[in-house]
């Protein structure tokens, strides 16, 4: 069965991305791992090559390509070399789109260039303690002061946070208004009265660098304000479907990449004088996943289609993004069954895979909320 969007022109990006990460990556992501954090000289080495910034307008340094499909390929050739994903995901799909659509030509010639070239890394600052899936009940706020923002209040679980020189953070200028209060703004690196706490220790993806960001009397200057104040919910509402499609492509390919692994391990090893891809019971396992992946995929281009057309609903988005996270997990969990003991080790791919998979139900929204999203589209 044919399940593929892309053409030729993607096929030649995706052998430069397998080329680029099979020289510059691989030999040390297991001491990035080791380290709980991503060499910068990867993030340079990767603005080099053209691998970030790829939706960015040329004149700013970027690809200048709207097509979906050329990050998609990026994630899943990340996840193909087993090379931490979220960080880049994030960077490129998220932060430098809201920075490349609502910003100013001064703030575009500020931080565009930086990031697609890699010298500016960047991470997004929505969730905080006591609230994650319901950005409304943040409590960060900023208080206009003149020229500045006054910023107080504490942000959690940010990718790229320790690593970040560039962060949207989500602030309530008017709490009053709740959810309809809150304003995006953008923090830099050593601005007076921001701070970084621990660098959280995770179950999984252990070389994505995510801390505690804490903002304490910090003053940002006004111009850092990213598009009108108080429209700050409507952009982010705007931009979830792209991310989380973009976790989709990483669900989707993760689950290809651990049954291909799978199915080579269960025509080798053998149980009983015969291999344990044989068994009926194991076999019948397999052609489910097979199957269920298969319908993923399908759903998933669907879905990039309608996102480079810009019909992409916030349902159908929620529809892939809840599915095809949870099918991760559970080929995760299936496949780690059937490489038994040796699968349970942590030097093994697929302990490392399921261990992965699991935050990808809960960031970019859980699958709960996903669930609720698409239930009020049924008018429930």
């Amino acid at each position: 069965m044919q399940t593929t969007v892309y053409e030729a022109q993607h096929e030649e990006f995706r052998q430069l991305c397998r080329t680029f990460l099979a020289r510059e990556a691989i030999p040390y992501h297991d001491q990035w791992e080791r380290d709980g954090i991503i060499g910068r000289e990867l993030w340079t080495k990767a603005g080099a090559a053209g691998l970030l910034g790829i939706g960015v307008p040329t004149e700013y340094g970027g690809g200048g390509e709207s097509d979906f499909r050329y990050p998609a390929v990026l994630s899943e050739e990340l996840i193909r070399a087993r090379v931490t994903a979220p960080g880049f995901v994030a960077h490129n799909d998220v932060i430098a789109t809201y920075l490349s659509g609502r910003t100013t030509p001064e703030q575009r010639k500020r931080w565009l260039p930086g990031l697609c070239s890699g010298e500016l890394i960047a991470a997004i600052a929505m969730s905080e303690p006591d609230a994650g899936s319901n950005v409304a009940d943040i409590r960060t706020t900023a208080v206009r002061d003149g020229d500045f923002y006054v910023l107080n209040g504490q942000k959690t679980f940010i990718t790229n946070g320790e690593n970040a020189d560039v962060i949207v953070v989500a602030a309530k200028t008017e709490p009053k208004r709740g959810g309809q209060g809150i304003s995006l703004i953008v923090v830099e690196r050593d601005t007076p009265g921001f701070t970084r706490g621990r660098r959280m220790e995770k179950l999984g993806w252990t070389a994505s660098d995510t801390c505690e960001l804490f903002f304490d009397d910090c003053r940002v200057p006004a111009s850092n304000l990213i598009g009108k104040e108080n429209v700050g919910m409507a952009y982010l509402m705007a931009g979830l479907p792209r991310e989380r499609l973009s976790i989709a492509t990483v669900a989707v390919a993760a689950a290809e990449k651990m049954l291909a692994d799978t199915l080579e391990y269960a025509r080798g090893r053998e149980a009983f004088g015969q291999s344990i891809g044989s068994f009926q019971h194991n076999r019948f396992q397999l052609a489910t996943l097979d199957t269920e992946i298969t319908i993923a995929r399908v759903f998933l281009n669907h879905c990039v289609t309608e996102l480079n057309a810009g019909r992409l609903t916030v349902a159908d988005a929620a529809k892939a993004k809840w599915w095809t996270t949870e099918l991760q997990v559970e080929v995760a969990n299936r496949c780690l069954q059937l490489y038994g003991g040796y699968g349970y080790l942590k030097e093994s791919p697929i302990s490392r895979e399921w261990a992965n998979s699991r935050v990808q139900t809960i960031y970019g929204g859980t699958t709960e909320i996903m669930k609720e999203l698409i239930g009020r589209s049924l008018g429930l």
